[in-house]
């Protein structure tokens, strides 16, 4: 531990942080331990409804069902951030004003070689 360097971009594991796993009060460890034993048990219930070999009914996750829901309907969980905003500016308005600009100074250049009368025509098929 005395040899670990953290990351500039990530933080300090809970496990590798000494002032967050040893300074611990004895009333957070109860908690967290009540915790550790509740999601034990929930997953050796899932676990024996599972491998029931006499079982004729589905066997229903509700974390499973959730997650498959919001995956389903993104929309009424989505919720306006910076970033979100910032993504959609990127992907959904800034390509859009990009190729503009880049077709329409195009457009212009071949214009005006053309009035000029210096614009080589590649494909001529007047000949």
């Amino acid at each position: 531990m005395a040899d670990y360097k953290a990351a500039p971009l990530a933080s300090l594991p809970k496990t590798l942080d000494p002032n967050e796993y040893f300074n611990l009060s004895p009333e957070h460890r109860r908690a967290e331990e009540a915790r550790a034993a509740v999601r034990a048990n929930l997953k050796r219930q899932y676990q024996v409804q599972l491998n029931n070999p006499h079982r004729k009914e589905l066997v229903d996750d509700p974390a499973l069902t959730r997650w498959v829901y919001a995956r389903a309907n993104p929309y009424p969980h989505f919720r306006a951030t910076k970033k979100t905003s910032l993504m959609g500016a990127m992907f959904g308005v800034f390509p859009l004003f990009f190729f503009y600009y880049v077709f329409k100074t195009d457009r212009d250049r071949k214009e005006e070689q053309i009035k000029a009368g210096t614009l080589v025509r590649k494909f001529n098929l007047t000949s």
